[in-house]
């Protein structure tokens, strides 16, 4: 695949969102491994802006697993290095166009503490960005949702195939993704549309039932039967299903460390151009996934590393379920999959 003009323009009028003029400094992060095509847009697109561009390529660690790895949930292409830190930190904006993104590797307390704004661009086909179309409401409407998420004491999600989980938030750490820099020491990532909680240890408790046509986004697949989670002290303690869905997460996960098994984060998506269906449309080396965590109201739950729980691991499931009622101390944010009317927008 190669860029094209339509891209490049999408890129560029993201990168003015996000406050790109002439003369700022921009340093393009990539590795080995990323999509050439949407590094190539990057810079192209800054490039427009009259910034100065200047790329970091990392190579791409080896993998140390006995399985395959699609998502650690961190990008590990750093690797801490001082000299790229370093560069990192004296830029204005740095276009974060690894696998993974930075927005939980190790070294990113340090880059952004150097006033830099990262934007994290989803190792996507760029039909994705040329597909989804800008909301100016939607910066507003995840701000508002994650406002009410960082004031509350309880999320509670349910449904009608049996979900039942109960996630306490005191000393969450929670985000909203609306897609945008939000000035010096900020982090965003593009497609956006999603808020989370990253919850303190000892906070999930429950039963999580996924049903065919909910989604693991670690092996890019609709469920084909139902998997039944059972969440107890932030681990999953048992998964339950006669598929091979159920086999398939029990025996990857097997292949880690016990973290591998507890929760990383839960959240619930915010945009309604996200499509649901977009898996049955790529291969599954050509999406990164992040319209599909993004859909509007679903529910994200996902196992594995969080830095608030002092958890790490590589081992990691992201899945997006329909057609789940979440609560906030007992008041709907989604209902039955589908969000309330003033997160909705139009």
């Amino acid at each position: 695949m190669s860029t094209e003009w339509r891209y490049v323009r999408a890129f560029a009028q993201q990168f003015a969102r996000c406050g790109l003029h002439a003369g700022e400094s921009v340093v393009l992060l990539s590795e080995t491994q990323s999509r050439a095509a949407v590094v190539e847009t990057a810079r192209l697109a800054a490039q427009s802006s009259g910034a100065a561009v200047v790329e970091v390529v990392m190579a791409t660690p080896a993998s140390v697993h006995p399985v395959p790895i699609r998502s650690t949930g961190a990008s590990q292409a750093i690797a801490a290095n001082r000299s790229v830190i370093a560069a990192l930190r004296a830029a204005d904006l740095v276009l974060d166009c690894t696998v993974e993104g930075l927005l939980h590797s190790p070294e990113l307390g340090e880059i952004l503490a150097g006033g830099c704004r990262v934007l994290m661009i989803s190792n996507e086909h760029l039909d994705t960005y040329d597909r989804l179309p800008w909301d100016d409401d939607l910066p507003r409407r995840v701000d508002l949702a994650h406002e009410r998420l960082r004031h509350a004491r309880t999320m509670h999600v349910t449904s009608a195939a049996g979900t039942d989980l109960t996630v306490q938030l005191a000393g969450a750490f929670t985000a909203g993704s609306t897609g945008l820099t939000a000035g010096p020491g900020s982090i965003a990532h593009w497609p956006g549309g999603l808020v989370l909680a990253f919850p303190a240890a000892h906070s999930v408790n429950g039963t999580l039932v996924l049903s065919p046509g909910d989604v693991n986004l670690t092996f890019g697949r609709y469920l084909e039967s139902t998997v039944r989670l059972t969440v107890a002290d932030d681990y999953v303690v048992a998964i339950d299903g006669d598929g091979v869905d159920a086999e398939l997460t029990r025996t990857y996960l097997s292949a880690f460390d016990a973290d591998a098994l507890a929760t990383s984060h839960v959240g619930w998506g915010m945009n309604p151009a996200a499509r649901w269906d977009v898996l049955t449309m790529y291969d599954r080396r050509e999406l990164w996934g992040t319209e599909v965590r993004a859909f509007a109201g679903n529910f994200l739950y996902s196992t594995g590393a969080n830095e608030t729980a002092g958890r790490f691991t590589a081992g990691h499931v992201d899945l997006p379920m329909r057609h789940c009622t979440v609560t906030l101390d007992g008041t709907p944010v989604v209902a039955d999959g589908r969000l309330i009317a003033d997160l909705a927008g139009p």
